[in-house]
C-alpha cells in the first residue's frame, strides 16, 4: 500500500455488526481513516469505544444522511476518499403478501438512502478529482429467488443505478465497483426477521406453510447454506476496489455467486427459474 493510501479516508454504511463492521476493523488496521456509521446511537457508542471514528447516519432519514456527511467533511477538511455503500437489509415475503408500505421502506434504505448519500459525496470526489464508490450489492441484484421480491427489486435497481453512474463517470477518475455476495456470516438473517414480523401477515397468507420454514431457518445460528463465507470475503473484494489501479465493475463473493450467474447465461429460462426455485 502506498504512503498516500495512509491519508485516505472512507465512509462506510451499516457498521453495527456484519460486513460493515468487519470491513470498518479491516480497514482501519490497513491505515485507511475509516468512518464507521450506523443508524442506532448505542452501536455508534459501542463502534467508538472500539477505536473507530464513528457517526449515527440512518439511510431513512434525509436529514441524517446529510448531517453525517457534513461532519465527516468537517474532519477531513472537505475531502472523501471512498465511499462503501453497505447499509441494507432484506425484506422476506411472497410479492402478493409485500404491502406498499414494506416495498417502500425496502427501498428507502437500500436505494433512496444509498443514492441521496452517493449524491452528496460525488461532488466531493469531483472537486478532488479522484475518488472510489463501491457499492455492496447481492447475488440476488443478479438472479431472484422466491419470497425476497422486495430485496431482490431493491438489490437490481441498486445494480442498475450503479452501472449507469460507471458510464456517465467513464471520463472522470471516479470508480464505481459493486460487490455481490452470496450468503455470508452475519445478523441479516435476524435483521430480516424482525422486518418480517413487522411486515408479513403470514398467519393468513396462502404461504404459511413456507413462512414457518422461512422464519426457522432466519432464526437458525450459524449458515443455512452451503459454501457460506465469513464478512472477511468481502473485505477482501473491498481492498481490491479501494486499491486497484483499474478496479473491476463487479467483484463476486461466494461459490453461489459464480455458479448462478454463470448458469444464468447458458441455460434456457425454463431451467433457470427450476434452479431457482430449489435453491435452499
Amino acid at each position: 500500500m502506498s504512503n498516500s493510501t495512509i491519508d485516505r479516508s472512507i465512509l462506510i454504511t451499516g457498521c453495527s455488526t456484519g460486513i460493515g463492521y468487519c470491513v470498518a476493523h479491516g480497514l482501519q488496521k490497513l491505515g485507511y481513516r475509516v468512518f464507521a456509521t450506523a443508524r442506532k446511537p448505542e452501536d455508534v457508542s459501542r463502534l467508538k469505544q472500539e477505536g473507530l471514528e464513528s457517526l449515527e447516519l440512518d439511510l431513512n432519514d434525509s436529514s441524517s444522511i446529510t448531517n453525517a456527511v457534513q461532519k465527516i467533511l468537517e474532519l477531513t477538511d472537505g475531502k472523501l476518499y471512498a465511499l462503501f455503500n453497505n447499509g441494507a437489509y432484506g425484506q422476506p415475503g411472497a410479492v402478493e403478501d409485500l404491502t406498499l408500505d414494506a416495498l417502500r421502506h425496502q427501498f428507502e434504505v437500500n436505494v433512496f438512502g444509498t443514492h441521496e448519500l452517493t449524491r452528496q459525496i460525488i461532488p466531493i470526489m469531483r472537486n478532488q478529482n479522484e475518488g472510489r464508490i463501491i457499492q455492496n450489492s447481492s447475488l440476488l441484484g443478479l438472479v431472484v429467488l422466491p419470497y425476497r421480491g422486495a430485496y431482490n427489486a431493491s438489490k437490481f435497481a441498486l445494480e442498475a443505478l450503479s452501472d449507469t453512474l460507471r458510464l456517465e463517470l467513464v471520463d472522470t477518475n471516479i470508480f464505481v465497483s459493486s460487490i455481490e455476495p452470496g450468503p455470508i456470516l452475519s445478523k441479516f438473517r435476524m435483521n430480516s426477521y424482525k422486518m418480517f414480523q413487522k411486515y408479513i401477515d403470514g398467519q393468513h397468507s396462502l404461504y404459511q406453510g413456507t413462512y414457518d420454514k422461512m422464519q426457522k431457518n432466519l432464526l437458525k445460528e450459524g449458515p443455512v447454506m452451503p459454501f457460506t463465507l465469513p464478512p472477511e470475503a468481502v473485505l477482501k473484494r473491498v481492498i481490491y476496489a479501494l486499491e486497484a489501479k483499474n478496479p473491476q465493475p463487479h467483484y463476486y463473493v461466494t461459490v453461489p455467486t459464480y455458479v448462478l450467474v454463470t448458469l444464468k447465461r447458458f441455460l434456457p429460462h425454463r431451467l433457470m427459474e427450476w434452479v431457482l426455485r430449489n435453491v435452499v
